[in-house]
């Protein structure tokens, strides 16, 4: 697999934040990382909350640590509650 280059990262995050501009969501912040759940690039749109950022990077770490995108996560904590609240404390 080919490293995550810094090029790469700024172009997902422009493609993010164009996604979330296109279905009007709320002002968003994009944290992209690497295999390692390494920072490699962030932004954060004007307005965003002050969490943004924060949030971002622990869905991406989860999604890393897991081996699963946040969508998959999502479902796995609905039906698993108690395994992620363990994981959470």
């Amino acid at each position: 697999m080919a490293a995550l280059t810094l090029a790469h990262a700024r172009t997902l995050i422009d493609a993010a934040l164009a996604a979330a501009r296109a279905h009007d969501f709320k002002p968003m912040g994009v944290v992209v990382v690497d295999a390692a759940a390494q920072v490699v690039a962030s932004a954060r749109e004007d307005g965003a909350s002050a969490l943004r950022l924060d949030i971002a990077l622990g869905k991406a770490g989860a999604a890393v640590g897991m081996g699963a995108n946040s969508r998959v996560l999502t479902q796995r904590a609905k039906d698993l509650p108690a395994f992620f609240n363990a994981l959470a404390s």
